[in-house]
């Protein structure tokens, strides 16, 4: 309880708040008359509101959010729906969804979480007890993304380690390196074979063969990608450290992650604008092609990116509206956080079409032809485009601090959902050593995350799914099973759970 008196009035229903921390209950005399009542002190024990702690500073809260919703989606997957769904037309359709949908979402998940107190896991379960089941998918799949999430950011380390390792040129620049074959092509040294006919970029080859060193196939594990290894420990460390005292006990570190990712992205929009070809980059991202609002691609793609990019159904928004304070103006911080996540998208939008621009005139193509979506849009556009940009390695460290940044704060967010929504749930076992189990939670993410960083490319497929198929290579059927079952291990949990109340609950199964 927090440090307030409840006086609650049996007889009229009704109850005052004062300034101490015991409950007083006005119990009606037996001849029912207010006269000869009497009042019954208690003083409950010390529990959740100050046990669990709560936000030190109003604007913890909203940059705590800003920090979940703006993530790597905002840079990789806005600016390709938006290109693929109509330009303009789809803007339209994602700002629908954006007020019909996502911020009365938002702040219904921000705002239960902050009425009861609880995360992810238990705030479904208090609303409707027979759905309960809800919190346990809601924690399966925030489990499974914090799993991947962080494979994301070391592959983003990795790069910016090697930006410096490389100095003064970039590991990805030319041709010449033990992870090259004979039919690499680098743009910079414009070196290739005459007489091939299939080429691959300087820039493509690093990241397959010296990042992912994909093998031939997702049975073949092959050896450790130790480069890798090294920057997933790196990256679990990060986020340990950020969240190990509670994410509402993080402070500044909030407002770093939050604000910093914007003086980069402004950095790069300034450079961006100016090069050759930016402007017929900016009329491919802009423009609208309205036939495209007559199929229903793009009112799919504008909901779903509207729900993946404010984090809405993964226990997350519940988890940090509930160290909110009672009463806080949570209405106000959804509306705002909400706003800045859609300029944000936009703002990458035009950095990234006006290098794709860029791109197309020094390729003498369309910009359509340049265009790739997911983690092919970050490790192989950007990476091809900094190098033709004077100061290439200061270009190419910029943008990885940008997505180091970006990715961390929206993985620290979830990880901690997740610990919220456990300790909530089993408060009584948990919270007295919530210390020890975050690093418990971090470990277990951690070691289910090393097979991701062998020469398998599984979860890069994961990524972006399209009838399990990487390059050539076609996926066999037990690698398919394996992905329902992802899909199913969190969808399962709401009927299961369903079924357990209603024959385990009190009174009949009718009833």
């Amino acid at each position: 309880m927090s440090n307030k008196e409840y006086i609650w009035d049996v007889k009229s229903d009704s109850k005052s708040f004062e300034k101490e921390s015991f409950i007083k209950f006005k119990m009606p005399s037996e001849d029912n008359t207010q006269k000869n009542s009497k009042v019954v002190t208690y003083k409950p024990p010390v529990q959740d509101e100050d046990e669990r702690g709560g936000w030190g500073n109003k604007l913890d809260f909203l940059f705590s959010c800003i920090s979940l919703s703006v993530g790597l989606g905002n840079v990789w997957r806005f600016p390709y729906l938006c290109y693929k769904n109509g330009g303009g037309a789809f803007i339209v359709t994602y700002t629908i969804a954006m007020v019909v949908c996502g911020i009365p979402m938002f702040f219904q998940e921000v705002a239960i979480g902050q009425y009861l107190g609880s995360g992810g896991m238990t705030f479904v379960g208090q609303l409707c007890p027979i759905l309960k089941g809800v919190g346990y998918a809601a924690m399966t799949i925030v489990f499974l993304l914090d799993i991947y999430y962080c494979i994301i950011i070391s592959w983003t380390i990795f790069y910016l380690m090697s930006t410096f390792s490389y100095l003064p040129t970039l590991p990805w620049s030319g041709c010449d390196n033990w992870w090259n074959t004979e039919n690499c092509f680098s743009s910079v040294e414009n070196t290739s074979l005459v007489n091939s006919t299939k080429r691959t970029t300087s820039v493509e080859e690093y990241f397959e063969r010296r990042v992912l060193g994909i093998s031939s196939g997702i049975e073949e594990i092959g050896g450790m990608q130790w480069g890798l290894f090294v920057c997933l420990v790196f990256g679990w460390m990060i986020i340990y450290l950020i969240i190990r005292k509670g994410l509402h006990q993080s402070g500044k570190v909030i407002w770093f992650t939050a604000l910093f990712p914007y003086v980069v992205l402004l950095i790069l929009l300034g450079r961006a604008v100016t090069l050759t070809g930016a402007t017929d980059g900016l009329l491919y991202f802009i423009t609208p092609r309205w036939e495209e609002l007559l199929t229903p691609g793009p009112w799919m793609d504008g909901a779903t990116q509207i729900f993946f990019a404010y984090s809405i159904g993964c226990g997350a928004l519940p988890a940090l509206g509930s160290y909110n304070k009672f009463h806080h103006n949570c209405y106000k911080d959804s509306l705002i956080t909400c706003v800045v996540n859609t300029l944000t998208s936009l703002l990458a939008g035009v950095v990234t079409f006006s290098i794709l621009g860029y791109i197309a005139a020094e390729q003498n193509a369309d910009v359509a032809e340049v265009v790739k979506s997911g983690p092919g849009l970050v490790f192989l556009t950007y990476p091809e485009v900094v190098l033709k940009l004077p100061g290439a390695p200061f270009w190419a460290a910029t943008f990885f601090i940008m997505l180091v940044l970006l990715g961390i704060d929206s993985e620290f967010c979830l990880v901690e959902a997740f610990i919220t929504g456990l300790v909530d749930n089993w408060s009584e076992e948990l919270r007295p050593h919530r210390g020890k189990f975050t690093v418990a939670v971090c470990s277990v993410m951690f070691l289910l995350g090393i097979p991701m960083v062998t020469h398998v490319i599984f979860v890069g497929q994961c990524i972006q799914y399209e009838n399990l198929k990487y390059a050539e290579y076609k996926y066999p059927d037990w690698a398919e099973i394996i992905g329902f079952g992802l899909s199913v291990s969190s969808m399962i949990w709401v009927p299961l759970y369903a079924v357990y109340f209603a024959f385990t609950g009190p009174g009949t199964v009718l009833e």
